[in-house]
């Protein structure tokens, strides 16, 4: 159940979805800001959000989440756009992901 002192819980939907859709545009013109990197500094990306629309009711599967969320199927995207992780920002990951218990 909500917390219902929660500020987010307050917030419409229609805003709720509104600002979501300005995130997923933004990150999907964003093709610098690589998924290892958002997981280092913020302990999600690209493909966290795919996960969680899913778990929110998107009807897709696993691969059509991902393709939503990056605008392209997702072999397509690391072709065009995914680097190769460093040990340092796998090492940054790590510590991040510690953070979000």
């Amino acid at each position: 159940m909500p917390d219902n002192t929660d500020q987010l819980e307050q917030l419409s939907d229609d805003v709720a979805a509104a600002a979501f859709r300005r995130l997923v545009r933004h990150l999907q013109k964003r093709h610098d800001a690589q998924n290892i990197d958002l997981m280092g500094l913020s302990g999600f990306c690209r493909n966290c959000l795919a996960d969680w629309i899913r778990d929110a009711g998107y009807p897709g599967d696993k691969g059509e989440a991902r393709a939503l969320i990056h605008g392209m199927p997702m072999d397509e995207w690391k072709a065009k756009y995914q680097t190769e992780a460093t040990p340092e920002q796998l090492a940054r990951m790590e510590e991040s992901l510690k953070k979000n218990a």
